[in-house]
């Protein structure tokens, strides 16, 4: 027994999906899906480790599912579902929380950012979050996920517990003949590193992320603005006096233009030295107007289908449905090996 090379991921369904969801993560799922098994999955248990307002949640998760059919994900050749409809998720995450230390978790940034000062009174779900995160990753078995600076922790945290518990359950493992040569059920997940050019920062201050949660709207492009929005908000990105260097160098400490060629190269698919080359030297007059343009051409297309899609519900829950059925088949085996391995009574 080998594992099949197979990609997982997830994007949380919290609202306003953005240019930084759509560089940095979905558009690069698209192209695994000619080289890999990709299940994609719009993580809504996750999302209620914060309190959501349940139309809004039903409401963001079909816009996720929209996002991922407008940038390419084929249904058919790729799998796509919510997570709550493939009840393994939390069966999974409840016994890596048994798996997993208390140790672990409170180690993890995302946990101290999120809580701050007020960790004692934040959901157990958050503190627990990256124990569901493993158990959606390694339900599957994937051999390898697609994950940013800000995912990587949690990666090595799913690598962690698959290893233990393919050590602590070593002789059931290997008496039941579930394991590969090397005696692992779970595989020791790869990451899928994001290239350069993907981390997305605001349009308002390019030293922070773009952000969904940022309160000024002009700080992100919306995957669900038009034309003229699009327009308008490249057009009042804030900039420093100076003119585009004619070198990437030229760029250090200076956040915001190094933000916007950044996005520029994203959209572009070219390097950053690439652009400098062509606008080195050019104002913001000349810059932000080409920026503009590039970027309604690649995204009006996918904003339109958006629409389209969210105009239809019906026609993406179904999608949902399917895939959680597809998905649901594979977690059921890896759950009944679980339950074999662990000892549960069936």
């Amino acid at each position: 027994m080998s594992f099949s090379p197979r990609v997982f991921s997830g994007i949380q369904p919290s609202g306003d999906l953005h240019l930084g969801n759509y560089l940095g993560a979905i558009r690069r799922f698209v192209p695994l899906q000619a080289t890999h098994e990709t299940i994609y999955c719009v993580v809504d248990m996750h999302a209620i480790t914060v309190w959501q307002e349940p139309e809004a949640l039903r409401r963001a998760t079909r816009e996720v599912a929209a996002a991922f059919i407008a940038a390419g994900i084929d249904p058919k050749r790729s799998i796509i579902f919510n997570q709550s409809q493939v009840p393994q998720h939390a069966e999974l995450a409840w016994v890596f929380n048994c798996i997993a230390r208390i140790g672990w978790m409170n180690r993890m940034t995302q946990f101290k950012d999120k809580a701050g000062k007020n960790s004692e009174n934040v959901s157990l779900g958050l503190l627990a979050y990256p124990s569901l995160m493993a158990a959606d990753i390694l339900l599957y078995k994937a051999t390898q996920v697609p994950v940013g600076d800000d995912q990587k922790q949690h990666l090595e945290l799913t690598r962690d517990i698959a290893a233990k518990f393919n050590n602590d359950y070593a002789a059931s493992i290997k008496e039941q003949g579930l394991g590969t040569e090397e005696g692992q059920f779970f595989p020791i997940t790869d990451p899928l590193i994001a290239g350069p050019a993907t981390r997305i920062m605001s349009l308002r201050d390019g030293t922070k992320k773009m952000s969904k949660s940022d309160p000024s709207d002009q700080s992100r492009i919306s995957l669900l603005d038009d034309a003229d929005a699009i327009a308008k908000k490249i057009k009042k990105a804030t900039t420093d006096p100076a003119e585009l260097p004619g070198d990437v160098e030229g760029l250090a400490g200076r956040p915001e233009a190094d933000n916007l060629v950044g996005i520029y190269a994203a959209l572009s698919d070219k390097s950053k030295q690439d652009v400098l080359a062509e606008f080195g030297g050019s104002g913001w007059g000349k810059f932000k107007p080409a920026l503009a343009e590039l970027a309604v051409s690649v995204l009006a297309p996918m904003n339109g289908e958006m629409r389209r899609l969210l105009d239809d519900p019906a026609t993406i829950d179904a999608v949902l449905r399917d895939g959680a059925e597809r998905a649901g088949a594979i977690a059921e085996k890896t759950m009944n090996e679980v339950r074999s391995i662990i000892g549960f009574i069936r």
